[in-house]
């Protein structure tokens, strides 16, 4: 019993550990500071697109992309040291909505969890896609638990998985890391992904319903159109 409690102890203070080591703007993002709460974080968001969108033959699959109708982005997910306390990161969620066009983004955290990480690996970036828009309503309604409210599988990567691959594959949520520079499928299950209404209500100003901020056309940062920019760019690149 002793050292059970010891290991939950030690769990709590190393993932308490990580959520004050997690991203935040370092001294090159001194201006962040005057801008608004959140920025950063998309603007993290915006690069780790870029990245995906400049490798064509490994990245995520275009047909993959074309037929999301959830994208969550999560910049540099921390992993715990030893293996105990699992995983934190903080990052963006957002739903293809009826008329085609990608939402405003939902600020979301990725807590605990077991990762198929690397050997080596101590942080890497993490997008999860969306193959229904169930998984992101049920983020914004509460939470959800990868691999137990929602299925998710290690994705496909690169053109090859265009034609060998079944995009029409049961799994809900389709995992990638980005880590060494390149993107690979990553095996995730048991993490809890929440809304985080104190990060959303710093970036538009105001405390908004999730739904709200998914679903409506509320006043957003300028970030948010260079946000859906770089997405559309993303999908005209991977279709060349």
């Amino acid at each position: 019993m002793k050292n059970n409690l010891e290991r939950k102890f030690l769990a709590s203070l190393i993932l308490s550990l990580l959520i004050g080591l997690s991203p935040s703007p370092g001294p090159a993002g001194q201006k962040a500071a005057d801008s608004r709460p959140g920025e950063e974080r998309v603007a993290r968001a915006i690069e780790v697109i870029k990245d995906l969108a400049s490798l064509k033959e490994e990245g995520i699959p275009a047909r993959l992309l074309e037929k999301a109708e959830g994208l969550a982005i999560f910049p540099g997910v921390v992993k715990a040291a030893w293996g105990i306390g699992g995983q934190y990161g903080r990052g963006i969620v957002m739903v293809r909505r009826n008329d085609g066009q990608w939402s405003n983004p939902l600020f979301i955290d990725l807590i605990g969890g077991s990762f198929g990480w690397q050997i080596g690996v101590q942080k890497a970036d993490l997008v999860l896609v969306f193959k229904n828009r169930k998984g992101v309503e049920n983020i914004a309604s509460n939470k959800i638990t990868l691999g137990a409210d929602m299925s998710v599988s290690a994705g496909p990567v690169g053109r090859s998985a265009e034609a060998s691959t079944d995009i029409e594959m049961e799994a809900e949520i389709y995992s990638y890391s980005k880590s060494k520079g390149l993107f690979a499928g990553i095996s995730l299950k048991g993490g809890t992904l929440r809304v985080n209404k104190e990060a959303s209500a710093g970036f538009y100003g105001a405390s908004h319903n999730p739904s709200r901020i998914l679903y409506e056309d509320i006043k957003t940062p300028v970030i948010v159109i260079r946000l859906h920019q770089t997405i559309e760019e993303l999908s005209r690149t991977l279709k060349k």
